[in-house]
């Protein structure tokens, strides 16, 4: 079992740190990938410092993973040695449940895989992208198109599928009006999608003062919802709201800016309960529902889509050395939009 250099945390309470960690070795139906770039995704921080639960540490996390196969097994036929490929947010699930036949594996009956903190079908602890190198089986390895660099990419595998999933699935696209909460990581993609799905996007932000971020990332509009008089101008207006923040927000205020069947889907994944007044989804027929990331099918065609259209995360390339740096600017808000960690300097 080779050992690979990476970053991991020895604790909920420690910085991460240099590390190793082993790798299985490479099976039948496995793939060896050299991992390029890795993403830093809010959830990387709350799942290592236990904010959802008890983990078994040491923990590399990682899952916007983009990177080359150096290794194939021997039953291997989607990819090829050289293929630049991704890993999201998952690396396995039973494939046999409805849901996983139905190509929608992250809502496995018997529970996904992670790509780090989960228990693997060989009752070994997943371990992420903030290393050198991943074995993934084929089936949960997509292709990265040549229109995109892998560095702009990898973001994708989280960030733009979280994003991508919800506005297909609730019909984003043109006569639609959506609004996107929060301009961040997860934000700027659905802003950057939902153009490109050809709808009209709106930013809802606390400040202004990304406003023209959000305007050159694709929005037609863009309102301070600090300002109460946000909420009163828009009033019943959106088909559907995609709310990208992990932080506690007043959903029933919210769910007052949608129109008639409209949908407020939450993809932020903040700790505390998001209370919901019923009567906010009774008056307007209103649904306040969920979303979390992609099938593997869906993550191509999120891909494909994104090569298509020119599309690709706005990034910070940081060396390994500055991922506790880059996790205290993440929570205090201090990135446009992604932080992506080169691997070479792991």
């Amino acid at each position: 079992m080779p050992t690979v250099n990476a970053y991991a945390a020895p604790s909920a309470s420690e910085d991460l740190i240099p590390t190793t960690i082993e790798r299985r070795d490479v099976g039948p139906r496995d793939v060896l990938i050299e991992i390029k770039y890795a993403g830093i995704c809010h959830s990387d921080i709350h799942t290592v410092r236990g904010d959802w639960g008890p983990q078994q540490y040491p923990l590399a996390p990682g899952h916007e993973i983009a990177g080359i196969v150096t290794e194939v097994g021997s039953e291997v036929t989607r990819h090829k040695v050289g293929d630049r490929v991704g890993v999201g947010c998952m690396v396995n699930s039973c494939k046999e449940c409805a849901n996983c036949l139905a190509g929608e594996e992250q809502y496995c009956l018997k529970g996904m895989v992670g790509t780090y903190g989960a228990v693997d079908r060989d009752g070994t602890i997943t371990q992420g992208g903030y290393s050198t190198h991943v074995v993934v089986v084929e089936d949960f390895v997509v292709t990265i198109p040549e229109g995109i660099e892998l560095d702009v990419a990898a973001p994708l595998l989280c960030a733009g599928i979280t994003t991508f999933s919800p506005l297909k699935r609730w019909g984003a696209g043109p006569g639609k009006k959506v609004a996107v909460v929060g301009l961040g990581g997860l934000g700027h993609m659905a802003v950057k999608l939902a153009h490109a799905l050809g709808a009209e996007v709106t930013v809802l932000s606390q400040s202004l003062k990304k406003q023209e971020d959000g305007l050159r990332l694709g929005a037609d509009h863009y309102y301070a919802t600090s300002d109460a008089g946000t909420f009163e101008a828009l009033a019943g207006s959106f088909d559907l709201i995609i709310n990208t923040v992990s932080a506690s927000i007043d959903i029933s205020s919210y769910l007052q800016l949608l129109s008639l069947d409209g949908a407020l889907v939450n993809v932020g994944a903040p700790a505390e309960p998001l209370p919901v007044n019923a009567f906010a989804l009774i008056g307007g027929r209103r649904s306040f529902a969920g979303s979390m990331i992609g099938g593997i099918r869906e993550t191509q065609e999120m891909l494909d889509f994104c090569a298509e259209h020119g599309i690709g995360a706005e990034i910070e390339v940081i060396p390994a050395g500055k991922i506790n740096e880059a996790y205290e600017r993440v929570l205090a808000s201090d990135v446009r939009y992604r932080f992506v960690i080169d691997s070479a300097t792991f």
